[in-house]
């Protein structure tokens, strides 16, 4: 996130806290994407008044004693304000009805513990009973090692959500934001009816140099960029953050006119 009188990663440029927030924290300069947390994200792209938060006690506990978790989630909470690192509920998006996730990778860096996958999990079955579409605004850093085994069958369940969502003929906007890597990544990131991406996230499972080790074979540069992954059709579009509210009430509408007419997605 942006201070009072930090610079720009990318140019260089001197950046204004304020100016910085009401640009959507991105650069003016060079157009570098600063990290949103959960409640800026929703903010931007909802209507206003109209986000209703599900499941807000939801809180992480060290179920398998792991040394100094406890620590961590505190000092995760008092730094974001957060309980964990997903927010979850329902609003309107330019009068699009839907139900909606946001990761926050202040957050220790929106791992995927039991409460995030509970969380989504819950937030999907909501909407399939509802019949409303979901809009996922995903970052991670991968499973929540603190939780061991317990947060890797988070994919799985999450998954099976999604699944049931999708037999009911409901339609699943996931957007992956900085960075979208590990145990997200290869579950419910990448199991949408259309895969967004903001320009220049890092995508992928493993890291860069996990891989080369593995493969001994030398990656090509940036080949975990967003524009990639475009390229290489792991994502259907880019959305600037600028226009996320309008391109998103547009893929929203469209697919609800399909759901009028019995078109599945």
């Amino acid at each position: 996130m942006a201070n009072d009188g930090m610079k720009c990663r990318k140019c260089n440029a001197d950046l204004d806290e304020v100016l910085l927030r009401m640009n959507g924290r991105v650069c003016p300069e060079c157009g570098n994407y600063f990290r949103l947390s959960a409640r800026e994200r929703i903010a931007l792209v909802t209507d206003r008044g109209t986000f209703r938060e599900h499941d807000a006690s939801l809180m992480s506990e060290n179920l398998i004693d792991f040394p100094e978790y406890d620590e961590k989630l505190t000092k995760a909470m008092e730094t974001t304000g957060e309980r964990d690192a997903v927010v979850t509920g329902h609003a309107k998006i330019s009068g699009n009805a839907a139900a909606l996730f946001v990761m926050d990778s202040n957050f220790m860096m929106a791992s995927m513990g039991t409460v995030v996958g509970e969380k989504i999990t819950r937030l999907f079955e909501y909407a399939s009973e509802h019949r409303l579409p979901v809009v996922g605004f995903i970052c991670s850093g991968g499973a929540r090692m603190q939780e061991g085994v317990l947060s890797l069958m988070q994919m799985a369940k999450v998954s099976a959500a999604v699944r049931w969502h999708s037999d009911a003929g409901l339609f699943y906007l996931p957007v992956l934001t900085d960075p979208t890597t590990g145990g997200v990544t290869a579950s419910y990131a990448m199991e949408g009816d259309i895969i967004a991406a903001e320009p220049g996230a890092l995508i992928g499972f493993a890291g860069q140099r996990v891989i080369e080790q593995t493969t001994g074979e030398k990656l090509p540069k940036g080949f975990q960029s967003a524009e990639f992954q475009l390229e290489h059709g792991f994502v259907d579009l880019l959305i600037e953050r600028g226009e996320s509210k309008e391109v998103i009430a547009r893929l929203l509408a469209a697919n609800m006119a399909k759901e009028r007419r019995g078109i599945s997605v």
